[in-house]
C-alpha cells in the first residue's frame, strides 16, 4: 500500500480491520454459547456492530499509528466475556473458544482473496478494480497476520488458550503466571523486529495455501 497517501491507506484498510476484529471477537462468543456459556449473548457481544467491540487504544490508535509509520498492523478489541464454569467441559471448551477466533480470520482472509479476483476482473472500471483490488490485499494482509498472531502461544493470545485446553494444567498455571505480561511482551517482539522473524514463515505459508485454494 505504499502507492497510497495516507487518508487512501486508512479508506482501504479500515473496513478489513474493523471486520477482522469485529467477527475474531463474535467467533469467540459464538463458540462459547455453542459449548453452552450464554454471557458473550446476554451481554451483547454477539452482535456484528463495531462498536460494541471496539476498544478506542487497540482498535482504533495503535492501528492508525502502524498503518501511517509503517511495520505491522496490530490492533485488539474488547475481549468476549467466556464464564469458564458454565462451559459443558471447560478445559475442552476453552480451547474450541479460542481457536474459533484464528479460524475466523482464515475464512475471512479467504473471503477477501474472492475480492481481489474481483477487483482482477473489473478492469474496465479501473477505479472499482483497483480499489477493490487494494482492499483485498488488505483484508488478507490483515487476517493472515492476526490469524498467526493470536496463535502465538502468549497469553492472552489464543494460543495459549488452545495449548492450556490441550496440555496438563501445570502449563495452564504457568500460562496465568505470564498473563499480566503477555501484551507487553508482544509489544517488545514487534519493536524489536523478532515477531516479524517468527511469523513472516507461518503468514507466508497461509499465503501459498489461500493461493492454492483460490487457483
Amino acid at each position: 500500500m505504499s502507492e497510497l497517501n495516507v487518508i487512501q491507506q486508512i479508506i482501504v484498510l479500515a473496513p478489513p480491520l474493523l471486520l477482522a476484529i469485529t467477527l475474531h471477537e463474535v467467533a469467540h462468543g459464538w463458540m462459547a454459547l455453542r459449548c453452552g456459556d450464554t454471557t458473550a449473548q446476554a451481554q451483547g457481544r454477539l452482535s456484528l456492530n463495531p462498536l460494541r467491540h471496539v476498544d478506542l487504544v487497540g482498535t482504533v490508535l495503535v492501528p492508525a499509528l502502524l498503518a501511517v509509520f509503517g511495520g505491522f498492523i496490530f490492533g485488539w478489541a474488547k475481549p468476549v466475556p467466556v464464564n469458564y464454569h458454565r462451559l459443558r467441559q471447560p478445559k475442552r471448551d476453552m480451547a474450541l473458544v479460542a481457536l474459533a477466533g484464528p479460524m475466523a480470520n482464515m475464512l475471512m482472509a479467504l473471503g477477501w482473496g474472492l475480492i481481489i479476483q474481483l477487483g482482477g476482473a473489473l478492469e474496465s472500471w479501473p477505479g472499482a478494480s483497483d480499489f477493490l483490488f487494494e482492499m483485498g490485499k488488505a483484508g488478507v494482509s490483515v487476517n493472515l497476520f492476526l490469524a498467526a498472531l493470536n496463535l502465538l502461544p502468549i497469553p492472552p493470545l489464543d494460543g495459549s488458550r488452545v495449548l492450556t485446553g490441550l496440555l496438563p494444567n501445570s502449563f495452564g498455571t504457568m500460562m496465568a503466571k505470564i498473563e499480566p505480561y503477555g501484551l507487553v511482551i508482544v509489544l517488545l517482539l514487534i519493536a524489536t523486529g523478532a515477531l516479524n522473524i517468527v511469523l513472516y514463515p507461518v503468514v507466508l505459508g497461509l499465503y501459498k495455501l489461500l493461493s492454492f485454494i483460490l487457483g
